[in-house]
């Protein structure tokens, strides 16, 4: 500032002697030597006050009041566009995602100045869970909440009102998903795999305007970018997160192989090579499934020629005359036999369980907590399958784990971590479509011998064990682009890459420079995080153990149904009514009695299936090149 002063002193003076334009000389003034009055000396700024513990107190609570008050809103708002998409639906859920999204980066932000002061043990957690509680944080800057809102939400309706054309005809997700699960033309195969990823290749540059601005919202917080903030959600470091996935995928992925190099040899026999070539990755577009996340679809195709299931869950549920309504009543009581009061009246009022034929709605299931106290429902366009009987048991899941800690305060009304939320239930899942439980509810008359546990176990297997490393795979990539190591050029080069690596995978045919593939995924579009889903995969089956293990099941894992075991409920919903209150360890403990996850649950439960492949796979040539 000084130097500021003078310079500007001395422009002055210079500037007189520049207008002066007289002939005149002016004498020089006479300098004046007497001292200026005295000035009495400005005050001291006033000393900055370390916050007090009563204040963090008051600002956790007060943050949460306000999280739940915009919270309900903006549940409303998103549960109307999704049950009616049209144009003033989004402009609804734009404005009030923005606000929530607004309020919550300032309320993040505001928590960091609490960061040093010594509070209880409650409100720092609330007030480290205030900075992780946005998946996509808005830069704190007028505006930035509601653009990010505006990107997000039209990524969202792309995808969920997206069809394309195939001789003639229109194609929806449903759809072209239910020829893919059917079909066993590999020229339909791909016409149906390539035209759902005509819907995802426009939104390719809204996709990096996302990352951009969730990335400079995610730094705002402290953060390195929006994966960095992903990743610290776990009650560890974020780097230290990340090892552990891979942990968790070493442990799997020798199984994985083999139920690869299996169904490889089988499509290789049904389709020849040059359709699926004996050797290296198997195309994508054979197994059932538009994502090829679950090849359950194809099990006509791989299964075992010595033995067969003596039933079809799909054929059962049609033979018992079930409907959307029976399937989710079926589901309801799976929960209630454990103890779980009934669903409430508002449930089947307000709930959607059938795609409607007069609007455009949201069809990828999902599970509500609409005012974060009791309003829970399910959003599903129920079909009448064994696929979606697992679905109904699983969303249910959620909706009776955000009942149980329906009495937390409002930050803690979550999973123990978003893994746990997704595991329940699935964990409830594997009970669901045991023969034990089918027989036990009247689905089917007699549970069969161990004979049938093989074609069990694969079909279980192909959901199951396939599933993991796409549950790996979709964040990775997405941690990439966060973290700047991939650009836009490069996102579907990448994500080939990836899917390659991991899954042992490769698209039909030659993909456009256009493509963006990975929007095909509603997770994606949506940007909903998914390691969730690879760490449900790994604890349901630990849930389950540990639960057939307190109800003293003597018998394989594969065939234990918790079904009516009140005990287990108990034990279940003590870890439930926790929510978020405490590190993820203590719930996990609170029911299996460890406290690290551990895959070698899935290793006990599949043993039988593992020995059957590797006996099926000799002389082959199993694995495939990564393309990396």
């Amino acid at each position: 500032m000084k130097r500021v002063l003078i310079m500007s002193v001395a422009c002055a003076a210079l500037l007189g002697g520049c207008a002066s334009t007289s002939g005149t000389v002016t004498p020089p003034p006479v300098a004046d030597n007497t001292p200026p009055p005295s000035q009495p000396a400005p005050p001291p700024p006033p000393a900055e006050t370390k916050p007090t513990p009563e204040e963090a107190k008051t600002y956790a609570d007060n943050a949460e009041k306000t999280l739940a008050e915009l919270s309900e809103y903006d549940n409303r708002v998103q549960w109307v566009r999704s049950t009616f998409i049209n144009y003033d639906t989004e402009w609804l859920q734009t404005k009030a995602d923005a606000a929530l999204n607004e309020a919550t980066v300032k309320l993040a932000v505001g928590a960091a100045k609490f960061n040093d002061v010594d509070v209880d043990p409650v409100t720092r957690r609330k007030l480290n869970l205030l900075r992780l509680s946005q998946t996509l944080p808005a830069e704190d800057k007028p505006g930035a909440a509601e653009e990010l809102a505006a990107v997000s939400n039209r990524l969202d309706s792309a995808y969920s009102t997206g069809k394309f054309q195939y001789k003639g005809k229109t194609y929806n997700l449903d759809d072209a998903s239910n020829v893919l699960a059917s079909s066993r033309d590999p020229v339909t195969l791909r016409a149906m795999w390539e035209g759902w990823r005509t819907v995802s290749g426009p939104m390719k540059d809204d996709y990096e305007k996302l990352a951009q601005l969730s990335n400079a919202g995610a730094q705002g917080l402290g953060y390195k970018d929006t994966g960095a903030l992903w990743r610290s959600g776990y009650d560890m470091d974020p780097d230290a997160f990340a090892a552990e996935t891979d942990k968790l995928w070493s442990q799997v992925a020798p199984f994985y192989k083999n139920l690869h190099c299996y169904v490889r040899r089988k499509l290789n026999e049904k389709y020849g090579d040059a359709v699926q070539p004996k050797f290296g990755p198997i195309r994508a577009d054979l197994l059932g499934n538009m994502w090829a996340q679950d090849w359950s679809n194809i099990y006509d195709v791989v299964a075992p020629k010595n033995v067969h299931s003596s039933y079809s869950l799909d054929k059962l549920l049609t033979a018992k005359k079930y409907d959307a309504t029976k399937m989710i009543k079926t589901g309801e009581g799976f929960y209630t036999s454990l103890g779980f009061a009934p669903l409430p009246d508002t449930f089947w009022q307000r709930s959607l369980i059938t795609r409607p034929k007069d609007r455009e709605v949201v069809c990828h299931a999902s599970a509500w907590d609409v005012d974060n106290r009791s309003d829970v429902r399910v959003k599903m366009c129920t079909q009448v399958n064994g696929e979606d009987f697992y679905t109904v048991h699983h969303e249910l899941g959620h909706n009776f784990y955000q009942r149980a800690y329906a009495d937390q305060p409002y930050l803690f009304k979550n999973g123990a971590n978003d893994g746990f939320h997704e595991a329940i239930g699935d964990f409830i899942g594997l009970s669901s479509v045991t023969p034990t439980y089918l027989n036990q509810i009247g689905l089917l008359d007699k549970v069969p011998d161990s004979r049938e546990d093989i074609p069990y176990l694969l079909k279980m297997a192909l959901q199951k064990i396939a599933f993991l490393p796409f549950g790996v795979e979709v964040d990775r990539w997405r941690w990439e682009v966060f973290s700047g190591k991939i650009s836009k050029a490069e996102y579907n080069r990448r994500w080939w890459a990836l899917v390659n690596q991991y899954q042992g995978l490769v698209p039909p045919g030659e993909r456009p420079a256009s493509a963006f593939d990975p929007g095909a995924k509603y997770h994606v579009a949506a940007s909903v995080p998914y390691t969730r889903y690879f760490l449900a995969e790994i604890l349901q089956f630990q849930f389950q153990r540990a639960a057939c293990q307190q109800m003293g099941w003597k018998g394989p894992l594969h065939r234990c149904s918790i079904y009516n075991e009140k005990a287990v409920g108990e034990r279940l919903n003590a870890m439930l009514a926790m929510g978020q209150s405490k590190p993820w360890p203590e719930a996990l403990e609170a029911f299996t009695g460890q406290r690290e996850m551990d895959a070698t649950a899935i290793s006990d439960y599949f043993a039988p299936l593992n020995a059957w492949l590797e006996e099926e796979n000799k002389g082959q040539t199993c694995g495939w090149e990564s393309a990396i």
